[in-house]
C-alpha cells in the first residue's frame, strides 16, 4: 500500500472489522466517528489522512497501524491524563451543577448587593469578549460568579426587569456553551445551551432561541450525535428559510440562517457527504453576499469571511487538502476574533499536514498560538495535528515543533 490510498485501505478495514465480529456501527463508536463515515472508508470514498485517525482505527481493530498502512509509524499512545488535559473551565462546570438558584425556591434573598441591569449587560459583554479571545480560565472565573448572580436576580427582580434579565441570562449561558464545546466538554455545553434556550423563550426572543439551538447543535456535534445536531439545525432552517425570502428580512435573522447552514455544512462534511456539504456552503455564501459584510449577530461572526473559513474547514474534513489550501489563500481573517483567526489557522495547518508539509503546518500553528494560546494548547484537533507532525518529522523533529508539542503536553 502506498500513502493512504482509500481504495486499498477500505477493503482491509472491512476485512479486519469482520474478523473482529464488529458491525460498522461498533467500529464507528470505537473511533468516535459516524457509521456513514466508516461505510465510506470501507468503500474507498473517504480517505484517512491523519495518522492519529489511522491509529484509532488500528486500535479499534486490535492490529498494529502498519496492518492498515505499511509506511506509517505507529502513533504514540496518549498518557491517561490526556483524556482531560485542560481544566480551564472546571470552576464553571461546578457552578453549572445542580439547580441554578435553589435558595430562591425557599425564599432566601440574594447574598450581597444585586448588580443593576447596566452592570449585568457589561458583565455579559465581558463574557463574550473572553469567549472570542479563547481566554477560558478567565472566562470560567467570570461566569462562575455571573451565572449564580443573574439566576438569583431574575427570580427576585421587579417584573419590568425580568424580560431583559432572561435575555442576558440566555446570552451568558450561550457563552458558556460555546466555550465548553471548544474545550471538548460537550456534556456541559449541552446543559448550558439548554438553559440558554429556556431563558431565551422566557425573554420572548425567538432569535435568541435559535442562537441557543446553534450552540446546542455544536455540542451535539462534539459528542458525535450527528442526528441530533442535524435536527437542531434543520428545525431552525425550516422555520427561517421561508422568512428569509422576504426583502424585509432583518440582517440579524439572515445571519442566524447563514450560521445554521454552516453548521449543516460541517455535519455533512463529518458524514463524508460532499454534495450536501457544498450545498450548504453555497447557501451560506448567498446569504453572506446578501448581507455584504462581516457581522457578529448573536456572536456567530457570520459573514463572507466566516463562510470561506468554513469552506476551508469542511474541505479539510473531507480530505480535500488541495482545495482547502486554495481557498485559504483568498481568506483575510484579520477582522475576526482571535478565536476565529486561530481556528482558521488550525485548519490551514491540518491541510498542510495532510500534504505532509511539516514546516508550513508548524508555522500556521505557531501563528495561531500567538493569537489564542489556550485554544491551540487544549483543542483536541490541534493536539492531534501536532502529534501527527511530530510523527511525520521523526527522528529530526524541528525545535519549534518540539517546543509547541511540549507546551501542548503532546507526548
Amino acid at each position: 500500500m502506498t500513502g493512504s490510498d482509500p481504495k486499498l485501505l477500505g477493503p482491509r478495514v472491512k476485512e479486519l472489522r469482520r474478523a473482529e465480529g464488529m458491525s460498522q456501527g461498533d467500529l464507528a463508536v470505537a473511533v468516535g466517528r459516524s457509521e456513514s463515515w466508516v461505510s465510506q472508508v470501507e468503500r474507498g470514498v473517504q480517505p484517512v489522512e491523519r495518522l492519529s485517525v489511522l491509529q484509532a482505527l488500528a486500535d479499534a481493530l486490535n492490529v498494529p497501524v502498519r496492518e492498515l498502512r505499511p509506511d506509517a509509524a505507529p502513533a504514540e499512545r496518549a498518557e491517561p491524563e490526556e483524556a482531560h488535559a485542560s481544566n480551564d473551565l472546571d470552576g464553571l462546570r461546578v457552578a453549572l451543577t445542580g439547580h441554578p438558584a435553589l435558595g430562591s425556591l425557599f425564599g432566601q434573598p440574594p447574598s450581597g448587593p444585586v448588580p443593576s441591569l447596566a452592570e449585568f449587560r457589561h458583565q455579559v459583554d465581558v463574557a463574550w469578549t473572553l469567549t472570542h479571545a479563547s481566554s477560558y480560565a478567565s472566562l470560567s472565573d467570570h461566569l462562575a460568579n455571573l451565572l449564580p448572580s443573574i439566576e438569583a436576580a431574575v427570580r427576585h427582580a421587579p417584573a419590568s426587569d425580568r424580560i431583559e434579565l432572561h435575555a442576558l441570562r440566555a446570552k451568558a449561558y450561550q457563552a458558556a456553551a460555546a466555550s465548553f464545546t471548544r474545550q471538548d466538554q460537550a456534556d456541559a455545553a449541552w446543559v448550558a445551551a439548554d438553559r440558554a434556550l429556556q431563558a431565551a423563550e422566557l425573554a420572548g426572543q425567538p432569535l435568541e432561541v435559535v442562537a441557543s439551538l446553534f450552540r446546542m447543535a455544536h455540542a451535539f456535534m462534539r459528542q458525535q450525535h450527528m442526528d441530533q445536531a442535524e435536527q437542531a439545525a434543520t428545525s431552525a432552517v425550516a422555520v427561517m428559510a421561508p422568512r428569509a425570502e422576504a426583502s424585509t428580512c432583518p440582517p440579524e435573522e439572515l445571519s442566524l440562517l447563514g450560521a445554521m447552514n454552516l453548521v449543516l455544512s460541517v455535519i455533512n462534511a463529518k458524514e463524508g457527504n460532499r454534495g450536501r456539504t457544498q450545498e450548504h456552503i453555497h447557501r451560506a455564501r448567498e446569504i453572506a453576499a446578501r448581507l455584504g459584510e462581516d457581522r457578529n449577530d448573536f456572536d456567530t461572526e457570520f459573514g463572507p469571511t466566516n463562510v470561506e473559513i468554513h469552506a476551508v474547514s469542511t474541505a479539510v474534513e473531507l480530505g480535500d487538502a488541495g482545495l482547502a489550501l486554495e481557498v485559504a489563500q483568498q481568506v483575510d481573517a484579520s477582522g475576526l476574533s482571535p478565536e476565529r483567526q486561530s481556528r482558521f489557522l488550525l485548519d490551514v495547518a491540518r491541510a498542510h499536514a495532510q500534504r505532509r508539509h511539516v514546516g508550513e503546518a508548524t508555522a500556521a500553528l505557531l501563528e495561531a498560538e500567538v493569537l489564542a494560546p489556550e485554544q491551540i494548547h487544549d483543542h483536541r484537533l490541534a493536539r492531534d495535528v501536532i502529534r501527527d507532525l511530530v510523527q511525520l518529522s521523526e527522528p529530526r523533529v524541528p525545535e519549534s515543533l518540539r517546543g509547541l508539542a511540549e507546551r501542548s503536553a503532546v507526548g
